[in-house]
């Protein structure tokens, strides 16, 4: 009951989406921080002078709403909030591998995504070297305390392979391997969350294949296995690849063309998960999903504000991703 009164209240704090496309007209980056004073954001905002920070401000706030509602939860109810909590695990992962691999005085922290239209959902981090302090999970951390001790890629992919994200086949492969462990655990903490994985599996199934032209390591393809099958490895075109799926999981392409138009349909998911957020937000008696829903809501808030950050930086004026979710 009061975790699910909390979770309520948090998501009634969102900037909304009506205060993103103001944001996004603004002339630049310090008065778009600026309009953010007072928000749920400012405290992490506060300090930002690069959109780089600012987006990574944004992510950290959204973690620290994770680690609030984890501590109004009973103990059962912990593993749903780790559970979303994982792609800030994921995403310190790709930092210090890609700091490891710049070698010694490299920074180790996450290195701010650019927004995706998916709000985190089927989203895959940029392993690119990081400028800032990697999240603090706090209680909410899998296996981060061990990992980041690794001090060689070698000592980190041995770590890895022997902890709850497995084995992480090559640096290449990471991405993907840890996106695919996050959405496998959300959809196995939160069945209300399993058509949000599925999405996220085709989205990632659908850019590696007509994208990024290359076949799906072997253990990328067991870890969705759950989610998608595996008819879908020999895909080479939209046709072929919406037609190898279940027809819930081929509706996340049907409306898309071309390959390029894969943002589309990154950004229909994106605005299907939140609505489903805020009917699970609007379930009559407190539980479990209406604390998924606030997350959701949370999280989806969050890359609104990313996205109207980078258009306001921009000077664009407007954000095409923004309106697509509108």
């Amino acid at each position: 009951m009061a975790a699910s009164v909390r979770a309520r209240s948090m998501a009634q704090r969102r900037v909304g989406a009506g205060t993103c496309r103001e944001l996004s007209t603004l002339p630049d980056l310090p008065a778009a921080v600026e309009s953010l004073e007072g928000s749920v954001y400012s405290d992490q905002l506060s300090s930002a002078r690069t959109l780089s920070s600012a987006q990574q401000a944004t992510r950290r706030t959204v973690l620290w709403q994770l680690r609030v509602l984890a501590g109004w939860l009973p103990a059962g109810g912990t593993p749903l909030v780790r559970a979303a909590a994982a792609r800030f695990e994921a995403d310190n992962i790709l930092a210090l591998a890609a700091a490891l691999r710049a070698g010694p005085g490299t920074a180790v922290g996450p290195a701010a995504p650019e927004p995706s239209a998916s709000a985190g959902v089927a989203a895959t981090p940029a392993a690119a070297p990081p400028s800032a302090a990697a999240f603090d999970l706090g209680g909410l951390a899998m296996a981060w305390p061990r990992l980041r001790t690794a001090d060689s890629t070698e000592t980190l992919f041995a770590m890895l392979a022997a902890s709850p994200w497995g084995d992480p086949d090559t640096e290449t492969a990471l991405p993907d391997l840890l996106t695919a462990v996050w959405l496998r655990r959300l959809a196995s903490a939160a069945p209300a969350a399993r058509p949000w994985a599925v999405a996220g599996a085709v989205l990632t199934a659908a850019r590696l294949l007509l994208v990024d032209r290359i076949r799906p390591p072997d253990r990328l393809v067991s870890l969705l296995r759950p989610l998608i099958g595996t008819g879908w490895t020999e895909a080479a075109s939209l046709a072929e690849l919406t037609s190898a799926l279940s027809p819930a999981a081929g509706r996340v392409l049907a409306e898309v063309q071309e390959p390029h138009e894969l943002w589309q349909a990154e950004a229909r998911v994106a605005a299907q998960v939140e609505a489903d957020g805020f009917n699970l937000l609007r379930a009559g008696l407190p539980g479990p999903d209406v604390v998924l829903g606030a997350m959701v809501v949370l999280a989806a808030d969050a890359w609104r504000v990313r996205a109207a950050l980078a258009a306001a930086a921009a000077g664009f004026g407007r954000s095409e991703v923004l309106d697509a979710v509108a």
